[in-house]
């Protein structure tokens, strides 16, 4: 796979389709560009239309590069991304994605306006709950297993393993961080996800959203989903000044089905190839 080094760090990349419109996907959690259901989606948006679409592998995530720097994880991202698109020519992109990948499109485009041509987004994390599981999953294990047994013991947690596996070095990477300076940050990071008034999405404040004025997909997320409420996904198209909330081409309980069936089908994105239809139409109405 490509790589490309930007901000300092190795980033992992793949480029499907050769079409004038430029997008780029970014899934959930720390899954990588590999996980079921993103590249699909990414073939069946090269096949419908002129798109150039762009996956890639987060800091952190797959063969990227490990880093443990900035006031929130996905800041780091989103500056990441912003660095990446331009690197590889292609700015202003549609950012789309879904879960962490929503946080990811809103930030890029609220911190580095000039890479984005819209956002499409789903899954939208978010409600009480959402932001301090989120903290808890990413944030919590590090803090422990630096505070009680060092940076040995952070290298060897499950979080790390595919990162380490797919980039070696990273595992050098880990145990050079200085103990106390990344406990440091992960509670940092941690804090980021703290419900606040007027955030909305966590580490963003709702005018910032505001203030985002590209054409924007927003799919409502079901009301049995707890971690990515359906209230944080109407309050995010209603801030979007030129935001358009568009039902989702699955049943209210998609995100608790794909979890109870994760290891069954390969994924928690498997059914993600179904939105490309509704993506597709909404970039030639919008005329991005």
């Amino acid at each position: 796979m490509a790589t490309a080094t930007v901000n300092g760090l190795r980033i992992g990349y793949e480029l499907i389709g050769d079409g004038d419109r430029p997008w780029v996907l970014t899934p959930g959690g720390r899954f990588p560009k590999e996980t079921p259901g993103l590249r699909e989606l990414a073939e069946e948006l090269a096949k419908a239309g002129d798109n150039r679409v762009l996956i890639w592998d987060r800091p952190n995530c797959g063969e990227s590069d490990v880093c443990f720097e900035g006031d929130s994880e996905s800041n780091l991202h989103a500056d990441t991304l912003a660095a990446l698109l331009t690197e590889l020519d292609m700015a202003p992109a549609v950012l789309a994605g879904g879960s962490a990948g929503s946080r990811i499109a809103l930030l890029t485009a609220a911190r580095h306006p000039e890479v984005a041509r819209a956002l499409a987004l789903w899954w939208i994390s978010g409600g009480v709950m959402g932001q301090l599981v989120l903290g808890n999953v990413y944030c919590a294990p590090n803090i422990k297993a630096a505070w009680v047994d060092g940076m040995a013991a952070v290298a060897a947690l499950p979080d790390w393993a595919e990162s380490i596996e797919r980039n070696p070095a990273n595992r050098e990477r880990i145990l050079n961080q200085d103990r106390a300076a990344f406990i440091a940050t992960m509670e940092r990071w941690m804090m980021a996800y703290c419900p606040q008034p007027e955030r909305t999405i966590p580490g963003l404040p709702d005018p910032a959203v505001g203030g985002i004025t590209v054409p924007a997909l927003v799919f409502r997320s079901g009301a049995s989903d707890a971690h990515h409420t359906r209230a944080t996904s109407e309050a995010v198209a209603g801030l979007l000044p030129a935001a358009r909330l568009a039902e989702p081409p699955w049943g209210d309980r998609e995100w608790s089905q794909r979890q109870a069936e994760r290891q069954r089908t390969g994924g928690l994105f498997v059914r993600w190839p179904l939105l490309a239809p509704a993506l597709q139409q909404w970039a030639e109405d919008v005329g991005c």
